[in-house]
């Protein structure tokens, strides 16, 4: 007898050609939940420019299974100062049937990787939240970044209205390097390129 097929679970970095694959992936967070703000599904062409814009600097990653993109984690300015450089936001999806299969772990865990060998210092996250029982959204995002290692810092109420209704936001937080007094500047993944190959490849 055969044995059972186990899908191959592959890390690797996003391209513009990603987009319409990666929309697929994102399109049910916005027409059935609150997890993010966003109300109308972003076209190819427009998320093929976010992919473009935040790798430039950033990792932005892929994962698939068997081939077939599953999930996208990347990370993106906090702020436009420079004193913000050595710190990032980050943020990720999984595909609805994907959840609970270990792929925003290992995604989150590449992204990090990367990310401190770039020099950043810090990890953060902007995450919708709610105190009560809510069709549109649950704390398991908030529970995600706690178990990565994140650390909630504070709460904005009311920050958003989406279907009708008020919903949080919460930043969390991880530190993943020194902060010694006058650190060297970041580089960009670029600039580490080789250093990034290793790690997705590990």
């Amino acid at each position: 007898m055969t044995a059972p097929h186990s899908p191959a679970l592959t890390i690797r970095f996003a391209s513009p050609a990603d987009a319409e694959a990666l929309v697929a992936i994102y399109a049910p967070y916005i027409l059935k939940t609150a997890i993010t703000y966003e109300y109308e599904i972003p076209s190819t062409a427009e998320f093929a420019h976010r992919i473009e814009t935040y790798s430039a600097k950033y990792p932005y990653l892929v994962a698939e299974l068997d081939g077939i993109p599953v999930g996208y984690a990347y990370a993106c300015p906090l702020g436009s100062r420079p004193a913000f450089d050595w710190a990032v936001e980050t943020a990720i999806y999984i595909r609805e049937d994907c959840k609970g299969l270990g792929i925003g772990k290992a995604l989150y865990e590449k992204l990090e990787a990367i990310l401190k060998t770039m020099g950043i210092r810090t990890m953060t996250a902007a995450v919708a939240s709610v105190d009560h029982d809510d069709p549109y959204l649950t704390n398991a995002s908030i529970a995600f970044h706690q178990r990565m290692g994140f650390s909630p810092v504070g709460t904005f109420h009311h920050a958003g209205c989406k279907f009708g209704r008020w919903y949080d936001l919460t930043w969390l937080e991880k530190a993943i390097g020194e902060y010694e007094n006058d650190p060297p500047h970041p580089k960009t993944v670029h600039e580490v390129m080789d250093e990034a190959w290793g790690i997705l490849n590990a």
